[in-house]
């Protein structure tokens, strides 16, 4: 039975659930997380698996999350363990290359995997991503530049990417 270990930190945005499993940190619940949270994630991703309480297996990732909220950090740098099929990995590698306070349309990232047709897919593979704010999904949006969906609710989706673009450097006049 594998064994995954919680550790809870609080944010800006609310209180944070980080989980690690033995190959790096596996998800990370966002308040109001849509109903799914972690015994919806165990059941997906690690059916039979047993959850402990345990910072140290969470204490980088706690660690690299506060620096990102202080705007000490624009990327992680963490081992990471997301579970999904191939598709919903290949999205979610495709999401970790987007600047830290840009964005990018569904379309754009359905094209940048090579499957410009796959729009909806994309969608439901960045609402699969069980590694919100580390995997940034935030930063996709619709084409006709509107937020579309998050699963910590828009108002939090909004919140993060006014934070990033808010310390994102910019042109600056000479």
């Amino acid at each position: 039975m594998e064994v995954v270990y919680t550790a809870q930190i609080d944010s800006p945005v609310g209180p944070l659930r980080l989980v690690s499993t033995a190959r790096g940190l596996g998800y990370v619940e966002l308040p109001h997380a849509s109903g799914r949270g972690l015994e919806g994630w165990l059941r997906r991703s690690l059916p039979g698996a047993r959850a402990e309480s345990g910072f140290a297996p969470n204490r980088g990732a706690a660690v690299q999350l506060v620096e990102y909220f202080e705007g000490k950090r624009t990327a992680f740098d963490l081992v990471l363990d997301p579970r999904g099929t191939p598709f919903q990995r290949e999205v979610w590698r495709c999401l970790l290359a987007i600047p830290y306070g840009e964005t990018r349309s569904y379309t754009e990232v359905a094209t940048a995997v090579g499957r410009p047709a796959a729009v909806r897919a994309v969608g439901s593979a960045n609402g699969t991503n069980p590694l919100a704010v580390v995997i940034p999904c935030h930063r996709v949006i619709a084409a006709d530049g509107s937020l579309g969906g998050y699963g910590g609710g828009l108002e939090l989706k909004a919140r993060l990417l006014a934070m990033e673009r808010s310390r994102s450097p910019g042109p600056r006049l000479l």
